[in-house]
């Protein structure tokens, strides 16, 4: 493996959901095959000390140690996942060496309609001020957060600092596949962590777990217990409560909503349903990473869409079968190719 780029990480590694996953997922398809280095930023963002349980197992896994606080970062290219962990920071720390500095946007810059989805330039500012690189991208995690990202630069004139990668860095899904039960029921869920912003109306919520449901488990509603707002026909468990494949034992069908100011950037949980043999069913913008692998409806359709899988249970299982065919596009060896230019792998993982 001599001549391979030197790669080192920097994120805050206490991030719950979906960053660690996708960053674990990736040292897993990435430590056989370079040389790395995983650094550890102590933001505001987050406290205490805990590693978040899939980033922690990947570590060990692939006998990685955790350099915390470094006082410097140099390596050929540096990775920064998640730079928004940088948002509370008030006093500059960062001393990043590097020809390549990658920011890995998971979250989207702008929200649907406009608005910050966070004080993105002061971020980026940061990740200026504090390195000293050659060349600077933004690497986006689906086609809907690179529309977010070009659109920021455009409106903030910032494209002579940071260029936008070509390819999209896309969360590495590599996972066994369940059947889907062919004999599907009424059985409803949805997880993730319990931000409000993650979660629709209340009346929303009504019509997309509702009554007629054989059951409806909600995975990660937090915000919902002692909330004061109770649904005799709901199970509310909190966020990490349970693991993951006994949640998927308890559904058929996953529904999958958001608050109307917010856009998943990928939907790595999606993923998880789809590969554990669910039906998802979600909004349009959600549903375009997944290509036509997440029946789209509006949630007062919800019913209606899960009447006619269950009657027609040949359906549902076409259905969740072409959608996990379409998870290959997510798999180790696609997320390599695409970034050869950056991992350098891209000749030995196809041999």
């Amino acid at each position: 493996m001599s001549g391979q780029p030197t790669i080192a990480y920097l994120l805050d590694p206490r991030f719950p959901g979906g960053t660690s996953s996708a960053v674990a997922a990736e040292l897993d398809a990435v430590a056989p095959l370079t040389r790395l280095e995983v650094h550890a930023y102590r933001s505001q963002m987050f406290k205490g000390d805990a590693v978040s349980k899939s980033l922690a197992e990947a570590l060990d896994r692939n006998r990685l140690k955790l350099i915390w606080d470094a006082r410097r970062v140099a390596a050929d290219t540096v990775i920064v996942h998640n730079p928004s962990f940088l948002k509370f920071e008030t006093e500059p720390r960062l001393q990043i060496f590097a020809r390549h500095l990658v920011a890995v946007c998971h979250e989207n810059f702008t929200r649907p309609g406009g608005t910050q989805s966070f004080d993105v330039a002061s971020c980026l500012s940061q990740l200026e001020e504090g390195s000293l690189a050659t060349r600077r991208s933004l690497a986006p995690v689906s086609p809907w957060n690179r529309e977010t990202i070009e659109g920021w630069l455009s409106d903030n004139h910032t494209r002579g600092i940071w260029s936008v990668l070509s390819n999209d860095w896309h969360n590495i899904f590599a996972s066994s596949y369940v059947d889907p039960t062919s004999e599907p029921n009424d059985r409803r869920g949805r997880h993730s962590r319990p931000g409000f912003e993650k979660f629709p109306t209340i009346e929303t919520m009504d019509m997309c777990f509702s009554e007629s449901a054989d059951s409806n488990v909600i995975l990660g509603g937090d915000n919902w217990v002692g909330g004061g707002i109770h649904r005799p026909h709901w199970t509310v468990l909190p966020f990490q409560s349970i693991e993951i494949e006994d949640y998927f034992e308890m559904i058929d069908f996953m529904v999958y909503f958001t608050a109307p100011t917010w856009r998943e950037s990928f939907g790595r949980v999606i993923a998880e349903a789809i590969a554990a043999g669910k039906l998802v069913i979600s909004d349009p913008g959600t549903a375009a990473t997944f290509g036509g692998g997440v029946v789209v409806a509006r949630p007062d359709e919800v019913d209606d869409v899960i009447r006619r899988y269950t009657e027609r249970p040949q359906d549902y299982v076409a259905h969740v079968q072409r959608a996990q065919k379409g998870l290959g596009v997510f798999a180790p060896e696609s997320f390599l190719g695409a970034q050869d230019a950056i991992f350098g792998v891209k000749q030995d993982t196809a041999a």
